[in-house]
């Protein structure tokens, strides 16, 4: 039985993955300061990463799942504490590529600031660097906007909102900006094959292979409710996330290696029809934000 070490494990992705690895045979470590529920079948290490002490010592993990790095010192922490340990997996972000990079972002481009981003995409840019630096045969996954069930960003959820109110919905421009996903899922399986088949290349970006358009994605995510959308068109040029989910940015990712290795799985009608069946059972879960009442009192005609 592998035994494996994931950060978090409580929240979304983190959560996902310890459940995953639990349902595929793995004996599964948490890393936690255990203020929120525990998954059954997880063993609990009970600690901030930036006081672990001598908690890990003594311990040997075939793999570690690093899914709550966000800074170089989260990486160097986690490090100093862990005693033996096989693979390591940094779960990092496509906000590591710059905006005026070449698009798609292939993993050879270059990292470096991106404006949209700002902070977290540079503080991704040093843990993986710190990663590297001491543990240079580590792997380093990129992923785009990551959704599915457990997603407490308010995302799909908002449009779920708006579709169950009846509301129009209030699309930036022409709704031709396009986003690219990728399924929680497909991550955990892409880990799971990265431990067990050992890939040549370290570096992954995640996703599914092709964007989808902003008008495309709210009309699926309407449909999960059976119904269609009747868009209003914003095009004052205000700032687009006081109404809508997510930044003024289009980008794209090549996975061709991911979908060498492992191929996404989750279909988008497929993953948002979960997303909704969790997010009914789970609405005091997500972080809403109050784009609802930004509309209302701002474009509302």
């Amino acid at each position: 039985m592998n035994r494996i070490l994931i950060t978090g494990g409580t929240v979304f992705v983190s959560r996902r993955a310890a459940e995953y690895f639990i349902d595929n045979g793995y004996e599964v470590y948490v890393l936690n300061r255990n203020t929120r529920p525990q998954i059954p079948g997880a063993r609990l290490i009970e600690a901030d990463r930036h006081n672990l002490k001598d908690c890990l010592k003594g311990l040997r993990f075939d793999a570690v799942a690093d899914v709550t790095a966000y800074d170089a010192e989260d990486v160097n922490d986690l490090l100093d504490a862990l005693d033996t340990f096989g693979k390591y997996i940094l779960i990092s972000s496509s906000a590591v590529y710059p905006e005026t990079g070449e698009q798609p972002f292939r993993e050879n481009t270059p990292t470096g600031p991106n404006s949209i981003w700002g902070k977290y995409g540079t503080n991704k840019i040093a843990a993986e660097k710190a990663l590297t630096d001491r543990v240079p045969d580590a792997y380093i996954l990129r992923p785009p906007y990551l959704y599915g069930a457990g997603n407490n960003v308010y995302r799909e959820a908002f449009v779920f909102d708006c579709a169950a109110a009846d509301r129009p919905f209030y699309l930036p421009g022409d709704g031709n900006m396009k986003l690219q996903f990728s399924h929680v899922y497909d991550l955990c399986r892409l880990m799971r094959t990265v431990i067990e088949t050992s890939p040549a290349e370290h570096i992954i970006n995640t996703g599914d292979t092709e964007p989808v358009s902003i008008r495309e994605w709210v009309t699926e995510c309407y449909a999960c409710l059976g119904k269609t959308p009747v868009f209003v068109h914003v095009n004052d040029g205000r700032e687009q996330r006081q109404y809508f989910p997510f930044y003024n940015y289009e980008y794209r990712l090549d996975v061709s290696i991911q979908n060498a290795l492992c191929p996404a799985s989750v279909l988008p009608e497929e993953g948002l029809n979960e997303c909704l069946r969790w997010y009914r059972d789970h609405e005091a879960e997500v972080r809403k934000k109050p784009l609802i009442g930004y509309i209302d009192s701002e474009l509302k005609r």
